[in-house]
């Protein structure tokens, strides 16, 4: 009984054991071959295992003990993510050469965002050797002279080795991890560097088209756009090592701050692009001011960003004003201003680039790996690029259409004004007719009727003094007419608000605008700036006035808050009629785009006019008509 009880208790020994070592290779680690066959091999699913230390407190020499063994656990996801940045992140892996490959083989690390990185390999004397690298260490340590992590395989025999490595990032890092023969290691990397030169270069191109199209307009929004471009620029180059490589590779500490001020400043040029392009201020005031707390709220928080490196990592918030900016594009476009569809449909592509990076960075979904989806971001801000552009030379053609059907317009009107004279002189040419042809029919009668005929004459002379004197008469009164129509159209001018074409058929040049600012000058007695002389005659220049005394040459902008203008004196009345007779309101932006002038030159002159409407205050009251003339004299 006791014999066969040992043999039953052995054979459950036997069997259990099996059990167990039948688990054990189902659970096994997968090792991966090297094969030349292939360019490269991404380590994913069970073919890398993780295990994540919260205390910051183990070493190689404890990871790699046969009683850590079961600690690591199996990825399940296509790529591995650092979920805690407070954390170590130890994965290991498995390769072996049974293949006898006649390549040099690397592995290679494809973010570049990652702050610490020790590779431990196998060493002959059953120990490890550890390659140091990571966004933290200078440029010039690295193994190759490249945007990415690499450390060389050993491939000096078939026997499957084991490799550990530690990360371990203040951001969260995707760990993909590339086996490569160099060969190809070095024809992607020529390949890669050429795209990011097209890419880059693209932008450069954007940015010198819109700095022509702002020497060509002079309107902010390009010099905006260019910024923003840039600044895209940078932040790129500072998510994908290039700026580590070329712009400060021996300043490791602007790897943790760089992508985050240059993402601030992409955010609030583009929101200043987007208020300038779509006219918010005029066309949805409640979106502008929206994002003019947007842009406090994202300062503020950029500020304390500065003090917390931390809160860079938080790239997705800058998903809320490109929200807003593409409602506000939508609006507008549904409003009927049609130049904003190449700006909803680039900021369109903009939204979906933005999407795919927060997805692939917050794990949301496994994003199979390829150039589609590694480069996504990049094609996405190529594509806004491009159809912006294209919706800023529609603004322009925009323009330039709007203009010319004024000029057709004014064409038209001056057509009409043509044909008016010429059906009045046709009028006039057939009553000279009919009369001459009158006095035709009478001539027989008149020289049979001699008597008749010289009383006639001494009539028709009579007639004749008449006429002559009832012309004068009539001159007189057209040249009273003339100037009463032109009081009236000045009364108008100081009682009602007109456009700028009714305004300009009263001031039309500038020697009509010298003239209204002489007479002003004149009612006042005259005093030389130089010696005080009350005496003057003409001057050379018109309507200019020079003392008998001094020979001093007085303007007749001299004085007034014309002097030293450098635009047309109509458009400079306008504006000062216009604050005037809006007592104030109307924005500079306005008068920017009613005269063509830059809104930077309307606002000088418009805060000018309002501070001399404010010191005279009590003098306007009850200025009447004359109210804006008496803002002219300074």
């Amino acid at each position: 009984m006791t014999i066969y009880c040992t043999h039953l208790y052995r054979r459950w020994l036997l069997l259990l054991t099996l059990l167990l070592f039948t688990a054990t290779l189902l659970r096994a680690q997968k090792v991966v071959q090297l094969d030349d066959r292939f360019n490269q091999h991404i380590l994913s699913y069970n073919e890398i295992e993780t295990f994540e230390d919260t205390s910051n407190m183990f070493h190689i020499q404890d990871v790699a003990a046969t009683s850590f063994a079961h600690r690591f656990q199996t990825n399940n996801g296509f790529i591995p993510k650092n979920y805690h940045y407070k954390s170590t992140y130890w994965f290991r892996v498995r390769i072996a050469n049974e293949l006898q490959t006649r390549k040099s083989w690397i592995v290679e690390f494809y973010d570049q965002t990652i702050d610490n990185i020790h590779f431990y390999s196998p060493d002959k004397n059953g120990g490890y050797t550890v390659d140091v690298y990571g966004a933290s260490y200078p440029f010039k340590e690295r193994l190759f002279n490249h945007k990415n992590f690499t450390v060389k395989l050993d491939t000096g025999n078939k026997d499957a080795k084991v490799y550990y490595f530690s990360v371990r990032s203040q951001q969260p890092a995707n760990i993909m991890v590339v086996l490569k023969p160099v060969s190809w290691f070095i024809q992607y990397g020529l390949k890669e560097y050429l795209l990011f030169g097209v890419f880059y270069g693209m932008i450069f191109v954007f940015c010198v088209y819109n700095f022509m199209m702002f020497l060509a307009v002079r309107q902010v929004q390009y010099i905006y756009y260019i910024l923003y471009n840039i600044s895209i620029g940078v932040f790129e180059m500072s998510s994908n090592g290039i700026a580590f490589q070329y712009l400060w590779p021996n300043a490791p500490a602007w790897n943790e701050i760089a992508f985050g001020i240059a993402l601030y400043a992409a955010t609030v040029f583009a929101m200043l692009f987007t208020r300038a392009f779509l006219q918010l201020k005029v066309r949805a005031p409640f979106l502008d001011k929206i994002l003019v707390w947007l842009l406090v709220i994202r300062s503020v928080f950029f500020v304390f960003c500065l003090f917390n490196h931390q809160y860079f990592i938080y790239k997705f918030l800058d998903a809320v004003p490109l929200l807003i900016a593409f409602y506000a594009g939508c609006y507008v476009l549904h409003r009927g201003y049609y130049p904003a569809r190449f700006f909803v449909a680039g900021y369109s592509f903009l939204l979906l680039g933005l999407i795919i990076r927060v997805l692939k960075t917050l794990a949301s979904i496994n994003l199979p790996f390829g150039p589609a989806n590694f480069y996504s971001l990049n094609i996405c801000f190529v594509m806004e690029m491009l159809f912006v552009s294209f919706a800023i030379g529609d603004r322009v053609r925009l323009m330039k259409k709007t203009t010319d059907l004024a000029q057709k317009r004014m064409i038209r009107e001056m057509q009409v004004n043509q044909e008016l004279k010429d059906n009045l002189n046709r009028e006039l040419e057939k009553q000279v007719t009919d009369r001459t042809r009158e006095v035709t029919e009478q001539a027989d009668v008149i020289q049979q009727q001699n008597e008749d005929l010289l009383q006639a004459n001494e009539l028709l002379k009579q007639q004749a003094q008449e006429i002559a004197r009832m012309n004068v008469m009539l001159a007189q009164d057209n040249q009273v007419l003339q100037v009463n129509i032109k009081k009236v159209n000045n009364a108008r001018v100081l009682s009602a608000e007109l456009d700028f074409p009714e305004f300009e058929k009263i001031y039309p040049d500038d020697l009509v605008c010298l003239q209204f600012l002489a007479e002003l000058k004149n009612e006042k007695q005259f005093a030389c700036r130089k010696c005080d002389n009350h005496t003057w005659n003409p001057g050379h220049l018109p309507h200019s006035r020079r003392c008998t005394k001094c020979a001093y040459e007085e303007s007749a902008t001299t004085g007034t808050i014309f002097q030293n203008a450098h635009i047309p004196l109509n458009k400079a009345f306008y504006m000062v009629y216009m604050v005037y007779a809006t007592k104030g309101k109307i924005s500079s932006h306005k008068l920017s785009d009613m005269l063509s002038i830059r809104q930077s030159t309307c606002w000088t002159y418009t805060s000018k006019v309002k501070k001399l409407m404010e010191d005279r205050k009590k003098e306007l009251r009850n200025a009447g008509e004359k109210g804006w003339s008496k803002l002219v004299i300074e």
